[in-house]
Order: structure tokens, then sequence, then C-alpha cells
């Protein structure tokens, strides 16, 4: 499932002109665990490790600030239970639709974000060594 010498850019209609935080909510949002979890610990995590800390089963734990404490058997167990079924990629992440954030995955399939107006974000989005994706698109094309 994993991309690897990927950049996804953002999608074609996302309104944020740089980077930006996703607003703090009470109960975290999907934008908010992805976007902690990769300007926290960039190129750390990869796609399957912030999808499934997205997962509505981690989001709604206390007792779990960071995939890393999670025993490893239990982890396995969430892995393979939330990957039974399709999932949708981060090409779908608010992060690369909304906020304005490109999504880089390395040769590992470790993760980081590039602020759409930012050197490094024009780089990557130009490099042809890269597989070049956009980001799905919020509405659709009309």
């Amino acid at each position: 499932m994993g991309y690897r010498d990927t950049f996804i850019s953002v999608a074609e209609d996302c309104r944020a002109g740089t980077g930006e935080a996703p607003p703090a909510r009470t109960r975290p949002t999907v934008a908010g665990v992805q976007h902690t979890m990769l300007t926290a610990r960039p190129g750390h995590y990869t796609q399957e490790e912030v999808l499934l800390a997205c997962s509505p089963q981690l989001r709604a734990r206390e007792d779990v600030d960071e995939l890393e404490q999670l025993p490893a058997e239990e982890l396995q167990q969430l892995m393979a239970e939330h990957f039974a079924q399709p999932r949708a990629c981060l090409r779908a992440s608010p992060l690369a639709k909304t906020y304005g954030w490109g999504l880089h995955h390395d040769e590992h399939g470790r993760t980081t974000l590039h602020a759409v107006d930012s050197p490094e974000y024009a780089r990557l989005s130009a490099d042809a060594s890269l597989t070049q994706l956009k980001a799905m698109r919020s509405r659709r094309a009309g």
C-alpha cells in the first residue's frame, strides 16, 4: 500500500496558498493527527502508520500519544484489523486537499510534509525521479 519515491502535490481545488495547521479541536481530527505526527517527526512515519494513527479506534484512545507506546503485538493486530478492508491513501488526506501540504515519500516510504509555497515543495514537484501524483479533489470537476 505504501508509496516510495513519490511526491503527492496539493489537490487542484485546494484553496490554501501556504501550508496551514489544521484548527485545534477538542477531539482529535484526522487532519490534526496527521499534521501533528508529520511535523513532530518528519521522515519517521510511513503512510500505513499515519493512517492507522488516524483510525477511529486510536484517535478515541487517551492512553496512546504515539504508536511506539503500543506493544508490538497490539500494533500488529491493529494494523491487520485496520487494513483488512481497503482504505484511502494519503492522496485523500485533508492536509493535501485543504490545508496546502505536499507529501513526500522517500525510498523507505517515510513521509514528510512540505508547504505548497516552499522551495522544497517546488523542487520535489519538479523532480522527474519521483512518481508525481495529485491529491484527490474535494469536489467533482465541473
